[in-house]
C-alpha cells in the first residue's frame, strides 16, 4: 500500500509504481489494473493518471495485447543532492550511485561580495567572498555549472583548495569543522547564455533548471549559497522531505 501524503492520491502512486518497476526487469509485465487497483486501494481513472504520467517518464510501454511492461528511459546524468539526513552534494551523492563525477574548475578567487550573494549569507556590503564556479560531468557528459560562495573570513583557505575532485561539503566539514545543519532551496528556469551553451553542449538559449541553495549552521547562520544551472534533458531535481525530526 502506498503511504499517506498530501496532494493528489495518483501521485502517490505513481511514485511508489516508479519505485517497483525501478527493481524489476526490462521487459516485466504489470499485473492487470483490477490488481493494481485492488492492491494500491484506488479507482481505476487514478491508477492510470498514475502510470500514464510513467509512460510518459519512458518507465513503461502500453502495447495492445500485451498489456504494460517496464521498460528503462533513456539513460540520464542526473543531478541529485542530498539534504535529509545529511548535506551532501553533488560529487558526494553521484558517487556514492556508482557515476563517474568529472570537475573543471572555471574560477576561483576572493571577489566583493555580488549584491544578491551578501543577502543570501547576510554579508555587509563590503564584504567579500570565495567565488567557486565549476563545470561537473556525469560518465563523461556535460550536467550542470555550479557556482558557489563563501565567505571569505570564515573560508578564504578555500581560494587554495584543490576542487578538481571532491565535494564542496566534505572540505567545509574536514578543514573547517563546519556545522551544515540545514538547506533552504530554490528552483526556478533560466536560459543558457552563449559561455554557458558552449560549456553544457548545447544551443544558446535553451532553457535550464536553476537550483539555488543556501546552507546554514544550527543557530540558522548562512555559511554557503550555491546556484547550479543544469541542462534539464539529463537532469532531474529530487526532494525528500523528513517530517517532525525523522
Amino acid at each position: 500500500m502506498v503511504s499517506p501524503v498530501t496532494g493528489p492520491k495518483y501521485l502517490s502512486v505513481r511514485e511508489h509504481l516508479r519505485r517497483r518497476v525501478a527493481a524489476l526487469p526490462e521487459h516485466t509485465v504489470l499485473p492487470p489494473e483490477p490488481v493494481l487497483c485492488a492492491e494500491y486501494g484506488v479507482s481505476r481513472i487514478t491508477l492510470r493518471r498514475a502510470v500514464d504520467g510513467l509512460v510518459a517518464d519512458g518507465h513503461l510501454v502500453r502495447e495492445q495485447g500485451r498489456g504494460t511492461y517496464v521498460t528503462r528511459p533513456a539513460i540520464r546524468h542526473e543531478y541529485r543532492e542530498s539534504f535529509v539526513h545529511r548535506i551532501a552534494g553533488f560529487s558526494s551523492v553521484m558517487s556514492e550511485q556508482g557515476a563517474q563525477v568529472g570537475t573543471k574548475v572555471l574560477t576561483q578567487r576572493i571577489v566583493p561580495a555580488p549584491a544578491p550573494v551578501a543577502v543570501e549569507l547576510a554579508l555587509e556590503g563590503t564584504a567579500d567572498v570565495v567565488e567557486l564556479e565549476r563545470l561537473r560531468s556525469l560518465d563523461g557528459e556535460p550536467n550542470h555549472v555550479a557556482h558557489s560562495f563563501l565567505p571569505a573570513a570564515l573560508y578564504a583557505g578555500a581560494v587554495e583548495a584543490d576542487f578538481s575532485e571532491g565535494s564542496l561539503y566534505d572540505f567545509l566539514r574536514r578543514e573547517y569543522s563546519a556545522d551544515l545543519a540545514t538547506a533552504r532551496i530554490v528552483v526556478d528556469v533560466g536560459t543558457a547564455a552563449p559561455d554557458e551553451a558552449d560549456l553544457l553542449h548545447i544551443v544558446a538559449g535553451s532553457p535550464l533548471l536553476v537550483v539555488r541553495t543556501t546552507v546554514r549552521d544550527s543557530s540558522g547562520h548562512p555559511l554557503v549559497h550555491s546556484f547550479s544551472r543544469l541542462r534539464p534533458d539529463v537532469s532531474q531535481v529530487e526532494f525528500e522531505v523528513s517530517v517532525g525530526g525523522r
